[in-house]
C-alpha cells in the first residue's frame, strides 16, 4: 500500500497534523489480540503483537516508491527527536519497556502533503511537505513530540481495544432489529435498529479519538519543552495547520470530526504559554537544532519533494541574481535549494556559482557549515566523473575523506560513495569504516547498500551480495535477503579458491533467515 494511499482509508494510524483524516494501517484484519501488560488502559494487543503489527507495514512502506531514506534529512529529524524521546523518558511518559522493544524509527515519505503519521510499534512518518512548510524546529519538534504521545500511550493499542468492546453492540443492534423485524411484519424497523446501532458506535469511536488528540497534545507538550523547545512552537505549528485546512475543511461540526477543532486545540495550546507574544517575536530557535540548520533542511525538502524540471530550474532563481553575503536564515535557504537544485539539474556552471555564494559567508553555528559541506560533497556526486575538474576532484577527495573520518552518518555515506570514485586506500578505508558502523547499527539498509557497493569495485561479488542481502534484511524483507544469501552461497561454493570463513558466514545466515521468512508467512496469515 503505498504512501498516498495511507491517507485515504481508515484505521489504526494515527495522523500528527490530524486536520486530515486518520491515516490507514493496513486492510488486513489485525492479529489474534490477548491480554495487555498494566498501562493505564484496557488495551489487548501485548507490545510483542503491537511491534510485529508495525513491522508488517513498515515492511510495506519500505518497498513504496515514496520511501526516502536521505541521510542529511534523517541525520536533522534525529537532531531532534532524540531529544523528545529522552526528554519523555526523564518525565515518565515513555516506560523503559515500550523504549527498549518498540523501534523507534523515523520514515521519511516524499509527497508534499503537510502530515506525519505514527504507526504501531514505534514506527513514524514524516511528509517531505511537512519539513518543507514550518517555519521553526520547535514547529516540527511539536509534531514529532505529538507522535512519539501517541505511541508512548498505546492509543492505537486501546483504539482496537475499543473497536472490539463496541463490536458487541452492533452485533446485538442487528439481532434486536432482526427480532422486532419479524414480530412487526416491518424491515425498515430493522433497518432503523442496524443503523441506530452503527452510529452509536461511530460516535463513541469519534469522541474516542478526539480524546487521544487532545491527550497526545498535553503530553507532547509537555516533552517538547523538557527537551528545551519553544512552547511557542505547538501553538504557530497548529495556526499553519488551520490554514493549510481550509481547502479541506467541509465546515463539519464538532461532534462529527474524529479530531478536536484546530481552533479548540490552539486555545489549549495558547493557554499554556504566557508568554507567547513575547515568545513569538523571537527570530530564531533557541532550542537543541539552529534557525541556520532548520533553513537549510527545510530548502533540501522543497527540492526533494520536486521532480519536474521546470520547477527545479525555477528553484535555481535567486543564484541569477546579484546579492551580497547571506546574513540571515531565509537567505541561506534559498540559496542552498538553488544549488541543490542546479546540482539535480546537472547545471555545473550554477551549481559552482552556488557553492561559491554559499561558501562566501558561512553561517555561524557548527551544525549548519557541516551541512554546507555535506552538500557540496553530494553536489560533485552528482556530476557525471567526466566533467569534474581538477579543482573539483580535489574537494571530492577532501571532504569525502572528512565524512569517512567524521562520526555522521551523513558524512560516512556520502564519503563512502565517493570513494568509489577514488583510489583503492580511499575504498579500502571506506569498507572499514562501514564494517564497523553495520556491526554496531544492523538495521541501516543505506549503509549496507553503500558497503555492498564498494565491494563490487574491489571485485568482491560474494561480500557485495551479502551485504545487498543484509540491507533488505534491515527493511524486513526476508524473502529477498534469502534469494540474495542463496546466491551469494553459489557463488562463494563456485569461485576459484573458497573462502571456508564467508560461506560459514553465508550458512549461518541463511538458516537464521529461513526462521525469519517461516515467521513472516505465520503473521501474515
Amino acid at each position: 500500500m503505498s504512501l498516498k494511499m495511507m491517507r485515504r482509508c481508515w484505521p489504526l494510524v494515527v495522523a500528527a497534523p490530524l486536520w486530515l483524516a486518520p491515516l490507514a494501517w493496513s486492510q488486513t484484519e489485525p492479529p489474534p489480540v490477548r491480554g495487555l501488560p498494566a498501562l493505564g488502559d484496557s488495551g489487548q494487543l501485548t507490545l510483542s503483537e503491537e511491534r510485529r503489527l508495525g513491522d508488517q507495514i513498515a515492511r510495506t512502506l519500505y518497498r513504496d516508491p515514496d520511501y526516502l531514506d536521505d541521510p542529511v534529512l534523517h541525520a536533522y529529524l534525529q537532531a531532534i527527536w532524540q531529544p523528545l524521546v529522552q526528554a519523555a523518558q526523564r518525565r515518565g511518559d515513555l516506560p523503559v519497556e515500550l523504549a527498549e522493544r518498540f523501534a523507534w524509527e523515523i520514515l521519511i515519505g516524499r509527497d508534499r502533503s503537510v502530515n506525519a503519521f505514527a504507526l504501531p510499534g514505534g514506527y513514524l512518518g514524516v511528509y517531505l511537505g511537512l519539513i518543507a512548510v514550518v517555519s521553526t524546529p520547535d514547529e516540527l519538534a511539536s509534531v514529532l513530540a505529538h507522535e512519539l504521545s501517541h505511541v508512548s500511550q498505546r492509543h492505537i493499542a486501546r483504539l482496537i481495544a475499543r473497536q472490539n468492546q463496541q463490536a458487541p453492540w452492533v452485533i446485538g443492534a442487528m439481532i434486536l432489529g432482526a427480532l422486532a423485524a419479524n414480530a412487526a411484519k416491518n424491515v425498515d424497523i430493522a433497518n432503523a435498529a442496524i443503523a441506530g446501532g452503527q452510529a452509536v458506535a461511530i460516535q463513541s469511536q469519534l469522541n474516542f479519538s478526539r480524546d487521544m488528540e487532545r491527550e497526545a497534545d498535553r503530553i507532547g507538550f509537555g516533552i517538547m519543552t523538557e527537551a528545551g523547545f519553544d512552547a511557542v512552537g505547538f501553538v504557530t505549528m497548529f495556526e499553519k495547520l488551520q490554514a493549510a485546512s481550509r481547502l479541506n475543511d467541509d465546515g463539519a461540526f464538532p461532534y462529527l470530526r474524529s479530531h478536536p477543532l484546530t481552533t479548540e486545540r490552539i486555545a489549549d495550546m495558547t493557554a499554556r504559554v504566557p508568554d507567547l507574544g513575547a515568545a513569538g517575536s523571537r527570530a530564531a530557535s533557541s532550542g537543541p537544532v539552529s534557525a541556520y540548520l532548520h533553513a537549510q533542511m527545510a530548502a533540501r525538502a522543497r527540492v526533494l519533494s520536486e521532480s519536474s524540471a521546470d520547477r527545479l530550474r525555477a528553484l535555481t532563481a535567486p543564484l541569477r541574481q546579484t546579492q551580497g553575503p547571506q546574513q540571515d536564515p531565509t537567505t541561506l535557504g534559498q540559496r542552498y535549494a538553488a544549488t541543490l537544485a542546479a546540482a539535480r539539474l546537472r547545471d555545473t556552471p550554477l551549481l559552482l556559482e552556488g557553492l561559491r555564494q554559499l561558501q562566501a559567508a558561512p553561517p555561524p553555528d557548527a551544525a549548519a557549515r557541516q551541512a554546507l559541506d555535506w552538500l557540496h560533497l553530494e553536489a560533485l556526486l552528482l556530476q557525471p566523473a567526466d566533467t569534474l575538474t581538477p579543482e573539483m576532484r580535489d574537494d571530492l577527495a577532501r571532504l569525502a575523506r572528512a565524512g569517512l573520518n567524521g562520526p555522521d552518518r551523513p558524512g560516512l555515506l556520502l564519503g563512502a560513495q565517493a570513494a568509489q570514485r577514488l583510489g583503492a586506500d580511499d575504498q579500502r578505508l571506506a569498507t572499514q569504516r562501514l564494517q564497523t558502523w553495520t556491526s554496531l547499527r544492523p538495521r541501516d539498509a543505506m549503509a549496507w547498500q553503500t558497503l555492498a557497493g564498494l565491494h563490487l569495485v574491489q571485485q568482491q561479488p560474494v561480500r557485495a551480495a551479502r551485504a545487498e542481502a543484509e540491507a533488505r534484511l534491515a527493511h524486513l524483507d526476508a524473502p529477498g535477503a534469502l534469494d540474495r544469501l542463496r546466491a551469494a552461497q553459489q557463488m562463494a561454493r563456485s569461485a576459484p579458491q573458497v573462502d571456508h570463513i564467508e560461506l560459514s558466514i553465508l550458512d549461518a545466515r541463511v538458516r537464521q533467515t529461513e526462521a525469519l521468512v517461516r515467521e513472516q508467512s505465520r503473521d501474515a496469515r
